[in-house]
């Protein structure tokens, strides 16, 4: 097979590439419009309503009609950018008279997003388009990776967070995670979750101590033989000496109480923001966050697997023993506990605190990312770190604000997405395909390819590869009502 240069043209007509299945433009894209109105509404109904179900309260007239209007101005907005990808690589073919290595996917798909964003809410704006550039970065590095431009770098999604999220940790140390109208973003809220509220930004000037001076007095005061002044087993209850499971249970749990009490008690550097010792400052932290990530992935696991379980119940003895449900919670749980070390032991050594300790330990906390090396994670932490540094450098007047920048991002993520599925949908992220198929009615697949494998990219193949390894198909889907 020749291949023939990127400026090469193609004669083709768009019944033959775009919409095979019809020679009617104006019936292809209206088929287009009622599939993606389906699918489109039904998405953004379970988004909404698990958004409004969230909230944990009854919903009111005003969050029923702001739900509506939501998925109504969503469904609007997606429905745009499927229909419009193929009336503009259609009106672009009937303008200039051929198809060439641009005009097949790349312009098209850059118009229709500019066409379709702007339906979108502004408040969406900025979480679409984090999201399609996520995908975009993943998929341009493939492609890079399949034309041996670049090496696949061992840990480089390891890397990538752990510089990320140690340059997020520095502005949420040093109070810049504010967004333009003064608001928490949704990423630093999570970094307080996972790392605790005591990091954040001058808590050591606003916190009162007087939680642990009290718990300190509490423990000093009280005599050797009582536990906690406020424990529901009094001395009355504990002078039994019957060996019964309930009282090896009473002296265990009055045991474990005594434990935690003391090390919380252990030493603590007054320029530490946290409450209570050091050691038990890790040590909450990691626990904590193990816990939660075991359980989400425990629960994410069952849910998953739940068919399996009913039909034969002996199948959850894999789920519990497989090594997997353990990822999320180790690297939750070490990034917790290093960050909270490093910083720990940073502060005892210099005799200060300081924003600049997140550095070293969130570079170091992150290593536990090896336990969870997740591209989807690492590149949204990316994202969202340039952003913010984006954001900092325009308050702070080093460079200035781009109008419509987010706008001209999300239309070329969006349309190196489009490009790539067309020309070369094996370099995609598979969910992402699956997306475009349903969401097209596989009409993304059925759009003939025959006559682009003179750019040198084995495109029929990649397809038929990538229809196999999703477990789709090349057949259109038929509309139902």
């Amino acid at each position: 097979m020749t291949v023939q240069s990127k400026f090469a043209t193609l004669s083709m007509t768009c019944h033959e590439y775009v919409h095979p299945w019809t020679t009617s433009c104006t019936e292809a894209q209206a088929g287009l419009i009622l599939h993606a109105i389906q699918d489109c509404l039904r998405l953004y109904v379970t988004v909404y309503t698990l958004a409004l179900l969230m909230k944990g309260r009854i919903p009111r007239l005003i969050d029923i009609k702001r739900l509506i209007l939501g998925v109504l101005q969503s469904s609007a907005f997606l429905t745009m950018s499927a229909f419009s990808y193929s009336f503009f690589a259609c009106f672009l073919r009937n303008t200039i008279g051929h198809f060439n290595f641009l005009t097949i996917s790349f312009i098209p798909s850059f118009l229709s997003s500019v066409c379709s964003i702007l339906i979108e809410r502004p408040s969406r704006r900025s979480l679409l388009c984090l999201y399609v550039a996520n995908v975009a970065t993943e998929t341009a590095w493939r492609m890079a990776v399949a034309r041996n431009y670049v090496s696949p770098i061992k840990y480089g999604a390891v890397l990538i967070f752990g510089i990320s999220s140690a340059i997020l940790m520095y502005y949420f140390r040093c109070g810049q995670h504010k967004d333009e109208d003064n608001k928490n973003d949704s990423m630093f809220d999570l970094l307080r979750f996972v790392v605790g509220p005591y990091e954040e930004n001058n808590y050591a000037e606003m916190r009162s101590n007087q939680r642990a001076d009290t718990f300190y007095r509490q423990v000093q005061n009280a005599p050797d033989h009582v536990v906690d002044p406020n424990s529901r087993y009094s001395r009355s209850h504990s002078i039994t000496k019957k060996k019964t499971f309930l009282h090896a249970l009473t002296q265990a749990l009055k045991v474990y109480k005594r434990l935690i009490y003391q090390i919380k008690c252990g030493a603590r550097k007054n320029v530490c923001p946290h409450p209570f010792s050091c050691l038990y400052y890790v040590m909450s932290g990691g626990v904590k966050q193990f816990s939660v990530g075991f359980g989400l992935q425990l629960c994410l696991k069952l849910l998953l697997n739940a068919k399996r379980i009913i039909k034969r119940p002996k199948h959850i003895k894999s789920v519990l023993c497989n090594k997997s449900i353990l990822s999320l919670g180790l690297f939750l749980g070490g990034y917790s506990a290093l960050f909270r070390l490093i910083s720990c032991l940073l502060r005892w050594s210099t005799g200060r605190d300081s924003p600049l300790f997140a550095l070293p330990a969130g570079l170091l906390a992150s290593t536990t990312f090896t336990q969870y090396p997740d591209n989807t994670v690492a590149l949204y932490v990316m994202w969202k770190m340039l952003q913010r540094t984006y954001s900092i450098a325009v308050k702070r007047g080093f460079v200035s604000e781009l109008p419509g920048f987010t706008i001209f991002l999300y239309a070329l993520s969006t349309a190196t997405l489009f490009h790539a599925a067309i020309f070369e949908p094996t370099n995609l992220r598979p969910s992402y395909w699956k997306f475009l198929h349903t969401i097209s009615g596989a009409r993304i697949a059925v759009m003939s390819r025959d006559q682009l494998d003179i750019y040198g990219l084995n495109t029929t193949k990649s397809l038929e590869e990538v229809l196999k390894r999703t477990h789709t198909a090349a057949v259109i889907n038929q509309i139902q009502f």
